[in-house]
């Protein structure tokens, strides 16, 4: 449960223990884990893979909110009250991903001292990385949104082991995340590959120095 040599919790060894009210289920690429309007009525942890996370309005506009990958629960909304999906999670690859029922993670937070603090720190993880992006959609242009975004699906400046390649993920995809269009993520991507930051070899390998992009004239706030 808790790794005693780096103090962090075991989740995929602890989940394992949860019982009858958790079932794991393989899913090849493009596969929906469930869609936006479905009941809420457990939480999902991505053992292996990544998947895409995306809203559609009543005109049929799809916005992609996130992409989440190992370690990482998606459908926690179910906790707070939701009644059903306000999203559609669908695979971008290859997973494994573990389904909770809601009552067994109530469960797990109330009498689970371990699982309560890393479910706890993941939340307010999820709530920083959202304020990030809203900071970053408000003040940075959007060469620097592609920069950051890649560095983050690749597991840069994040306290997973960098994963430098990553699942092949359409341009289209990319500029719904930053809010931009294809053609100039397209531009981006070539100038990136060019100066050397990234490679394309099936999938996206995103080298360290694309953090060179980020890293200069970041966003100021008003004090």
């Amino acid at each position: 449960m808790v790794n005693k040599a780096s103090g962090s919790f075991d989740a995929k060894s602890f989940i394992a223990r949860v019982g009858e009210r958790r079932s794991i289920v393989q899913y090849g690429k493009d596969q929906t884990v469930f869609s936006q309007g479905e009941p809420a009525d457990a939480v999902f942890y991505i053992q292996k893979g990544k998947v895409k996370v995306t809203a559609f309005s009543s005109q049929g506009k799809e916005a992609v909110i996130a992409i989440l990958g190992s370690g990482d629960f998606f459908g926690e909304g179910c906790l707070a009250g939701q009644p059903r999906r306000i999203a559609t999670v669908a695979t971008i690859a290859e997973s494994v991903i573990v389904r909770i029922e809601k009552a067994a993670v109530v469960r797990l937070v109330r009498d689970e001292t371990a699982f309560s603090e890393m479910f706890i720190a993941h939340l307010l993880g999820r709530t920083i990385r959202v304020e990030e992006d809203l900071v970053d959609q408000l003040f940075n242009s959007s060469e620097k949104r592609l920069a950051r975004l890649l560095l983050l699906l690749a597991n840069f400046g994040t306290d997973g082991k960098p994963e430098p390649v990553i699942a092949r993920i359409s341009q289209e995809t990319l500029a719904a995340m930053i809010g931009t269009t294809r053609a100039r993520v397209s531009f981006f991507m070539n100038k990136f590959r060019r100066l050397g930051f990234i490679d394309y070899n099936g999938g996206i390998e995103v080298h360290s120095s694309l953090l060179n992009v980020i890293l200069h004239d970041q966003p100021q706030t008003k004090k």
